[in-house]
């Protein structure tokens, strides 16, 4: 066979494996997810934005109080205890090999404590909150009777609860949870009320022709259309139950993050105060993370939450 005989029998496949696929070819399956991917590497990114502002943050930390600079509201930083000691204070509170004085080994129990009795009034915040807010949403009647109530209760601020607190219920538990209860219950209630008072009109006549009740109504229609609000409520009502606790903490409390703080104010152990502090802010950013890790499992697929 000649070169071109050769060429010529050898030109069809070669055209044949150039050509182009076919509108309604079926493209072979990829092993790769490019949505998984980007998710990671969202996320990734986002961790590593995270670190940024703290750095800064305790740099500028140490500066001040190296220099002792007076900051805007006469905020005197000499006065302020340096990084490292703070963490050394932070370990010896976490682990008693670590400590030397009273406070070594003292922040489990006082964590434990103070996680109690946030958890406590918050889910009785919720369970109150959330269903007197649908209600509200979804009844003018109801609304016309709590919400004046409530508006006008809702700017009292926990400190001029505590004398009225003290003299109707005591010091202790009760009083720390019934305050952590009512600042944590307005944020909640409202968020719920509303979301309940945006639902389409459209999904609510849809249940109706199905023959859905009132209450399947609210249980199964507003109460899922009107979640990004109630757990944005939530999630507002949590973070003020962990500032509340700190001030719940302070009379009559031994154990707790709240009055660990107290009494390190007493001793004038500004070390400790900080490490107490930031003990608090790291426990209320975890129970955010959990709270909001818990609503993606249950309305997978909804956007809720970030």
């Amino acid at each position: 066979m000649t070169d071109a005989e050769t060429a010529t029998t050898t030109a069809p496949a070669e055209t044949a494996d150039a050509a182009p696929a076919t509108p309604g070819a079926v493209p072979p399956p990829t092993t790769t997810k490019p949505g998984r991917r980007s998710r990671r590497g969202g996320r990734l990114q986002a961790v590593l934005l995270a670190f940024p502002v703290p750095i800064v943050f305790v740099l500028v930390w140490q500066l001040g109080v190296v220099y002792e600079w007076v900051l805007p509201f006469g905020i005197q930083m000499g006065f302020l205890p340096y990084p490292l000691e703070v963490a050394q204070t932070l370990l010896g509170y976490a682990i008693p090999a670590f400590g030397d004085d009273a406070f070594a080994g003292k922040l489990w129990p006082d964590l434990g404590a103070s996680v109690l009795r946030v958890l406590s009034g918050f889910l009785l915040a919720s369970v109150l909150g959330i269903v007197l807010g649908v209600i509200m949403g979804r009844s003018y009647v109801v609304n016309s009777l709590f919400d004046p109530f409530i508006n006008l209760f809702r700017p009292i601020p926990a400190t001029a609860w505590v004398p009225l607190v003290a003299l109707i219920i005591g010091v202790g538990d009760q009083s720390t949870i019934f305050l952590i209860t009512l600042s944590a219950f307005f944020p909640i209630v409202l968020g719920a009320a509303s979301g309940a008072r945006q639902v389409p009109p459209r999904l609510l006549e849809a249940s109706r022709m199905l023959g859905a009740g009132r209450l399947q109504q609210l249980a199964g229609v507003v109460v899922p259309a009107a979640a990004p609000a109630i757990v944005n409520g939530l999630r507002v009502g949590l973070g003020l139950a962990w500032v509340v606790l700190v001030l719940g903490e302070t009379v009559g409390v031994d154990t707790g993050l709240g009055a660990t703080i107290t009494m390190a104010r007493n001793i004038v152990r500004t070390d400790l105060i900080v490490a107490g502090m930031i003990c608090i802010g790291l426990a209320g950013f975890l129970s955010d993370r959990l709270l909001s890790l818990v609503f993606r499992l249950a309305f997978r697929g909804r956007p809720l939450v970030k």
